[in-house]
């Protein structure tokens, strides 16, 4: 689980995310840069099980309770779970990170729906982005699970 702090700086990362553990002892650290209106993220998550895992930012920042007191996926606009590139799709719905056979995953993501302007209402400054412990099904799963969570399971950091 990660909590988004915003900073200000002209020459690093607008914003600096800290890996904490959630289920799983995970760790790792992520840079967002703002940019035209997208936020690009990078850096590497360790400590996952090989393969695909939901990334999402969630509705709080409170990583307590093993990550689930960070709520649900940040949805401002009211919409269901989908794909990045889903129209129809939370703020928050980043998709999946996989990790490779020594649990690391490398982390490249550009998104256009959040946001590190406070005026915004996709602003994620103070939110929790969340890694899982499985595959985000990005709303495809055929249940109402799907529509809400990507059935993606357990939040591992």
């Amino acid at each position: 689980l990660l909590s988004v702090a915003a900073l200000c700086s002209s020459t690093g990362p607008d914003a600096v995310v800290d890996l904490v553990p959630g289920s799983n002892q995970v760790s790792g650290r992520l840079e967002l840069y703002s940019n035209y209106g997208e936020i690009t993220i990078v850096g590497a998550v360790s400590g996952l099980t090989e393969g695909l895992h939901g990334f999402h930012v969630h509705e709080k920042g409170d990583l307590g309770d093993g990550c689930k007191a960070a709520g649900g996926h940040f949805n401002p606009f009211n919409k269901n779970h989908g794909a990045p590139y889903d129209l129809e799709r939370h703020a928050g719905d980043l998709g999946n990170v996989e990790a490779d056979y020594q649990g690391v995953a490398y982390i490249n993501i550009v998104d256009k729906q959040i946001s590190l302007d406070s005026t915004s209402p996709a602003y994620i400054g103070g939110l929790a982005i969340v890694v899982h412990a499985g595959v985000d099904d990005l709303g495809r799963g055929g249940n109402p699970k799907s529509l809400k969570t990507g059935n993606a399971g357990q939040r591992s950091g």
